[in-house]
């Protein structure tokens, strides 16, 4: 069995999917990181590549990669794409669990985390307080754009503002997983 975890950037797809595959058992994998790996640049240059069609094209290629290393089962934080028709045939596999991890835009905004060009990630709360207005209203958008995406093949599941760990045990009881492989 394989988990996508989709979503919006800083709803906690990395963190949650982390203690779910290991609550499980499974592999872990973050598309974000195994998207540096592949092409040995930063995400930031990565996001200043192309246009982003090719960018999804080559994230879905990369997510492919992922699903074909192993038969062991794996739980991948999958970053936003916009373009999912690279991905109808690992969303259409019945080994595939799709999960759009939801949440308020208040509780995504206090877990606003920034990254510098070389990926170092770090928090500055005056910063994102000073230009709350902006953050708020582009997780707004995002989660219009990205739910309406998301909507046509993925389970959503409402974080609730919980913790990751909270998180990955609801998704176990509501989604029903067992750790077998």
């Amino acid at each position: 069995m394989n988990i996508l975890l989709f979503g919006i950037s800083n709803i906690g797809k990395s963190s949650t999917g982390k203690v779910l595959a290991n609550n499980l058992g499974f592999d872990f994998y973050d598309l974000d990181d195994e998207v540096k790996k592949a092409f040995g640049i930063t995400l930031e240059e990565f996001v200043n590549t192309g246009i982003l069609k090719e960018r999804d094209y080559k994230r879905s290629c990369v997510l492919k990669n992922i699903l074909s290393k192993s038969d062991s089962s794996k739980i991948i934080a999958v970053t936003p794409i916009s373009n999912i028709e690279y991905l109808s045939d690992i969303i259409s596999n019945d080994s595939t669990l799709s999960i759009e991890l939801q949440d308020s835009v208040e509780n995504i905004f206090e877990r606003l985390v920034f990254s510098d060009e070389n990926d170092v990630i770090y928090k500055d709360d005056e910063y994102k307080n000073e230009h709350k207005d902006y953050y708020m209203e582009d997780i707004i958008e995002d989660q219009k754009w990205y739910g309406s995406i998301y909507a046509s093949f993925c389970h959503s599941f409402d974080m609730n503002g919980d913790s990751p760990e909270e998180s990955a045990r609801r998704i176990i009881s509501e989604f029903n997983i067992t750790s077998e492989r």
